[in-house]
């Protein structure tokens, strides 16, 4: 395989003339996207990743796309790119032999410090594969949990971070080449791990290990209690989730107003963000907007952003955003509902709770357009464009519609003695609607969570309550 075959391996130079920039003295890499189980009849993503059937699978062209933007979005300076076919996984170097020789020929060639492999690595794999090219290798765990630590900006995003970074590192403490030791890197891995002092090495990322986790166990309970706080204003939680890219931080400025970086780039988001959503009606919702998700997400980043996931987990209702005008929606749609289900939220079981946004609407042609607006209806989901704002209306309507669903419409007169009432009111229900009757008597309209009826029942008395006609 060379870099000038067109076929498979696109060159630094037609980059260059695409207007794509690199950051000063980038570290030079190439991107080799390995396609496991080619045998007639199954699909390269199936035989590769396990994924459950009936699932359209990722092109190996898409899986190259998306590998090289992973690439891009730490600015380095991808020389070329191109898809391998692995009949027979080996062991030692996942490649075989001859091919492990042709792809060595392509990093001298280039003259690459770094190979991004888009597979999961052993750390044997990693070690020969680095032996044979003389290059620092970054399989796709690696490559993501980089990503990560350039886009960490809050001291909680950081330590998630670190987290997941030092549990993949401490499996990856070999003894192997170190001709890149002193070269500079992002959050540890470009630079390279060391290869002295290895015992003490996995001791002291223990210790650290232990110290980040015990952290992030106080910023849980902190979480835990900002959450209960807002339950008691009480506003229903609305979380964003989605595969990265899909337009989640653009959906979520343009309808809270925010402004949360929206870039073009994967992993543009990764630190949570909440603000307040009005909704037609009057009615008010809390929205958060969250870390985009991919397709083989390592275990260890699942983990260590559970606390950060649990704004999903909590959330009364999930939009699920999909980028409808890239070919490969079907798999990420799985690749998302996937990493829910890791979450124990299952989105097939629970239609009423997640609701489907399609979005960049405005980039598809009339005809894609009206049948994209077809299955959108027979799929119960709402077709938007978070740029020009089509179908934010009946988005806004929708999720209004879901949030009241659960909670019930209530009229109480409350007398000028019941101060304390009315302040349990305010702080648990959502006021709707307040009219003096006179003589200091007011009657209030409220909206009222199901796990807060019969507290209402018991501090009011049943039988002043009464449902609020339609």
């Amino acid at each position: 395989m060379r870099p000038t075959d067109p076929k498979q391996l696109a060159s630094n130079k037609e980059r260059t003339e695409r207007g794509e920039a690199h950051a000063e003295h980038p570290v030079r890499a190439v991107v080799f996207v390995p396609i496991l189980d080619v045998r007639p009849g199954r699909g390269a993503r199936e035989g590769a990743r396990g994924h459950a059937a009936g699932v359209p699978d990722r092109t190996p062209q898409a899986r190259l796309e998306e590998a090289v933007g992973l690439a891009a979005a730490i600015n380095l300076d991808i020389r070329a790119s191109g898809v391998v076919p692995v009949p027979q996984p080996k062991p030692a170097t996942l490649f075989g032999s001859g091919k492990v020789e042709e792809l060595a020929g392509v990093v001298r060639m280039e003259e690459v410090e770094l190979v991004i492999v888009d597979h999961p690595l052993s750390p044997v794999q990693q070690r020969n594969l680095e032996t044979a090219w003389q290059a620092k290798v970054l399989d796709r765990t690696g490559l993501i949990l980089e990503i990560f630590g350039e886009r960490a900006r809050t001291r909680e995003g950081r330590l998630q971070v670190e987290l997941a970074h030092l549990v993949y590192q401490k499996s990856r403490l070999v003894r192997s080449w170190t001709h890149l030791e002193r070269q500079r890197g992002g959050f540890g891995f470009l630079g390279g791990p060391g290869e002295t002092q290895i015992e003490t090495d996995r001791r002291l990322l223990s210790e650290r290990i232990t110290k980040i986790q015990k952290e992030l166990e106080h910023v849980r309970q902190t979480r835990a209690l900002h959450r209960k706080s807002r339950q008691r204003v009480p506003y229903p939680a609305v979380a964003l989730v989605g595969y990265t890219n899909a337009g989640k931080s653009t959906l979520f400025n343009t309808l809270t107003g925010a402004e949360v970086l929206a870039q073009d780039i994967l992993f543009a988001t990764l630190d949570p963000t909440i603000r307040a959503l009005c909704l037609p009606n009057g009615s008010k919702a809390v929205l958060s907007d969250t870390v985009g998700f991919i397709s083989d997400l390592p275990t260890t980043l699942v983990a260590a952003f559970r606390a950060t996931l649990e704004e999903v987990q909590e959330a009364d209702l999930i939009l699920h955003i999909r980028d409808i005008s890239d070919s490969a929606t079907a798999s990420q749609r799985a690749d998302v509902n996937a990493v829910l289900a890791d979450l124990g939220i299952h989105a097939e079981e629970e239609p009423d709770r997640v609701l489907e946004v399609w979005n960049k609407a405005d980039l598809l042609d009339p005809a894609e357009f009206e049948h994209a607006k077809n299955e959108a209806v027979r799929h119960g989901a709402i077709l938007v464009s978070a740029v020009s704002g089509q179908g934010l209306d009946t988005l806004l309507t929708e999720i209004e519609t879901r949030l009241n669903t659960r909670r019930q419409t209530l009229d109480i007169v409350l007398q000028p003695q019941e101060g304390a009432l009315s302040n349990w009111i305010y702080e648990n229900c959502e006021v709707i609607a307040r009219a003096d009757l006179g003589d200091g008597a007011t009657s209030l309209r409220i909206r009222v969570a199901p796990e807060k009826r019969d507290k209402l029942a018991r501090v009011a008395g049943a039988s002043r309550l009464q449902t609020a006609a339609e």
